[in-house]
């Protein structure tokens, strides 16, 4: 049997691989301590469950519209007005499986052969498969922490082409947790105005932010850029709701939710129907004070482990703004952050994702969404390795 060439462009999940690898060590009775997946410990709110039994009691079991149900999409609609002032419609709003799934949805619907689109490094594993994929071709531009890992407006113009069809933006980011300012944003727009550059937001750990900073959503800060905009976030990462698969995108061009519904209409249909209704309650603020809970916990774990591993001698990280990672800087141990990671994984039994996976090299990835004495643990094995 001879597989389709076009699987040939996708590479394995270098983070599903090694979460898996140590899933499989500890079932072996191996004392693991995994850093490694991006979900959270906490169990989804009570109330967001509560929610899904009722659809489930009330018989709301049947197939739905492929795009969504009204109530659901209202839900979002309304929370983006009420969190930043945004105002879309029905037929604007496409709700798919999971954020993953919406972005696999628009790269398709959005990209031609050839076609360059502009992803800052570091970047999430998915993003430069999913343009490949597509049929694109990756551009990428590197930040690091002069710029708390955030590329500036010149770096935007630079690598701006006449191929040039989107800017991905990750905003809290996945791996970094850099947070991109108002301002920021607003010089990114200065840019791109006078040209038909798409922007794909990715906003899916909007609700993480520390330090008092304000999240900024990239379609609030002008009308040009409401306009070039689709905006992907879910409910995954801020309400713990990894496994109920739940993305949504909104977008001011109808014609481009159109062709994205056609195409989950042929791919998956609808989102499972329970999830949309235990959605609802979590877009309507009614787990909020849970929410606040693990952000207020998140940001306890990051501020321990942002100074235990820069009192670790050869380490040193960045003080994230948002998401739940610390991007560790290796670069004084080794710029190989695959055999830093097997080594590690071997000799401690620590999983950590090496920095090659969101495309710098010299770091390595640590997610402290997990509770403080596996953090307190891990890092101590970690302090131990790097002394031997």
């Amino acid at each position: 049997m001879k597989i389709a060439n076009r699987m040939e462009k996708l590479a394995p999940s270098l983070t599903l691989s090694i979460t898996a690898l140590a899933n499989e060590l500890k079932a072996q009775g191996k004392d693991i301590l995994s850093f490694s997946a991006g979900e959270p410990d906490f169990d989804t709110p009570q109330v967001v469950k509560d929610a899904a039994i009722k659809a489930i009691n009330g018989g709301k079991t049947k197939y739905t519209a492929v795009e969504g149900i009204k109530e659901t999409k209202q839900a979002i609609i309304n929370k983006l007005k009420k969190d930043h002032n945004l105002d879309y419609t029905l037929d604007k709003i496409v709700i798919s499986n999971g954020a993953k799934h919406s972005l696999f949805n628009l790269t398709q619907a959005l990209i031609n052969e050839g076609d360059e689109v502009i992803i800052p490094s570091p970047y999430w594993v998915t993003y430069p498969e999913l343009v490949v994929f597509a049929g694109g071709k990756p551009v990428f531009i590197e930040a690091d922490e002069t710029t708390e890992f955030k590329i500036t407006a010149s770096q935007l113009k630079a690598a701006i082409t006449p191929k040039t069809k989107i800017l991905m933006l990750n905003s809290p980011s996945n791996p970094t947790g850099a947070i991109y300012t108002k301002d920021e944003l607003i010089a990114i727009g200065e840019v791109l105005k006078g040209t038909d550059i798409i922007v794909l937001s990715d906003e899916m750990y909007e609700k993480l932010s520390y330090k008092g900073k304000k999240f900024t959503a990239s379609a609030e800060v002008s009308s040009d850029m409401y306009n070039r905009t689709v905006t992907i976030n879910g409910l995954s990462k801020s309400v713990a709701m990894t496994g109920w698969r739940f993305g949504y995108v909104a977008c001011p061009n109808k014609e481009l939710a159109s062709a994205m519904s056609k195409l989950q209409g042929q791919v998956t249909s609808n989102v499972n129907t329970m999830t949309q209704y235990a959605a609802i309650v979590a877009l309507e603020g009614e787990a909020d004070r849970d929410i606040e809970m693990m952000r207020v916990e998140f940001e306890k774990r990051k501020d321990y482990a942002v100074k235990a591993i820069n009192n670790i001698d050869k380490l040193s990280c960045y003080d994230p703004d948002g998401a739940f990672y610390l991007f560790i800087n290796i670069k004084k141990v080794t710029n190989d952050s695959m055999k830093f990671c097997a080594d590690l994984l071997e000799s401690k039994g620590v999983a950590l994702v090496p920095g090659l996976a969101f495309g710098m090299e010299g770091y390595v990835r640590l997610s402290f969404a997990t509770s403080m004495k596996a953090i307190e643990d891990g890092i101590n094995r970690i302090k131990e390795f790097i002394e031997k």
